[in-house]
C-alpha cells in the first residue's frame, strides 16, 4: 500500500457511526480510490469485493485502477466495508484470519457464511454487531 493509501485507511475508524459516514460521504472526499484500500487491506478476490458492492467485476477493477468521483451509494458502502474490515482485524488479529472467519459456516448465523451479508448496509451493520459481541464475550 502506498503512503496515501495507508493515510486513507488510518483514517477511518474501527467502528464507524452513520453521521461519520454522511459527513466524508458529503464532504465528497470518498473516491474510487477507496476501492484499491479496500483491495489491499481486505485481500478479497475481485468477483467477491464487486458482489458485496452490486456492481460487476469489471467496474470495480476500472474504479481501482483510477481515482474518479463515485455514486453517493457506492462511497458509503465502501466506507463501511473498510471500517468493518478494520474492525474485523482488530477483534481477530489480523485480517487473514478475519478474511477465514468471513468465509466459514457459522453457528449463530444458521450455518450462512457472515460475508454473504456484506452487499447490504444493515447486514455489515449486522455483522460488526457480532464482532463488537465477540469483543465483549459473545461467541458469535
Amino acid at each position: 500500500m502506498t503512503r496515501s493509501e495507508q493515510n486513507i485507511y488510518s483514517a477511518i475508524p474501527a467502528q464507524i457511526n452513520p453521521s461519520q459516514v454522511l459527513a466524508l460521504v458529503h464532504a465528497g472526499k470518498i473516491t474510487s480510490k477507496y476501492m484499491h484500500v479496500l483491495k489491499a487491506v481486505s485481500a478479497i478476490a475481485d468477483d467477491v469485493i464487486s458482489d458485496w458492492l452490486n456492481i460487476n467485476v469489471k467496474t470495480f477493477r476500472s474504479y481501482k485502477s483510477k481515482n474518479v468521483k463515485i455514486k453517493e451509494d457506492l462511497q458509503e458502502h465502501t466506507l463501511m466495508l473498510l471500517s468493518l474490515m478494520k474492525h474485523g482485524a482488530e477483534v481477530f488479529g489480523e485480517a487473514d484470519n478475519f478474511n477465514e472467519w468471513l468465509d466459514t459456516d457459522n453457528f449463530y448465523l444458521n450455518w450462512k457464511k457472515p460475508n454473504i451479508y456484506l452487499n447490504t448496509i444493515s447486514g455489515i451493520q449486522f455483522i460488526d454487531d457480532q464482532l463488537t459481541g465477540m469483543e465483549y464475550g459473545d461467541n458469535a
